[in-house]
């Protein structure tokens, strides 16, 4: 699947609102401690991974490392979450494919 875009959240800016999985359950998600995280779910990416700093299968670095691609449907709704975030935390950015395979380093 194509991606253009791809999005991370600010954790020291998260307010815990939780508008943004309101508005796109498919790219954000809450962590245990209250604030959100972004994800890649497994019916746009083969796999479901969740960008929330814990370790294992299925996990991946949070804050500027934790980067998600956005799906191609969901841009619509990533980019209004963004707009409608009240900790202004969510950073979505043009697709970079480097930025994606330095997420595990």
């Amino acid at each position: 699947m194509a991606t253009t875009l791809m999005v991370w959240i600010d954790q020291d800016l998260c307010t815990g609102d939780g508008i943004c999985s309101e508005i796109c359950p498919a790219v954000f998600e809450p962590r245990d401690d209250g604030l959100w995280v972004v994800r890649e779910d497994a019916e746009h990416f083969g796999e479901t991974i969740v960008f929330d700093g814990e370790e294992g299968s299925g996990h991946g670095p949070d804050g500027g490392r934790g980067v998600a691609r956005i799906p191609d449907s969901e841009i619509d709704n990533a980019v209004e979450a963004a707009e409608e975030c009240p900790g202004e935390c969510i950073m979505i950015e043009p697709y970079d494919q480097g930025a994606i395979d330095n997420r595990g380093a």
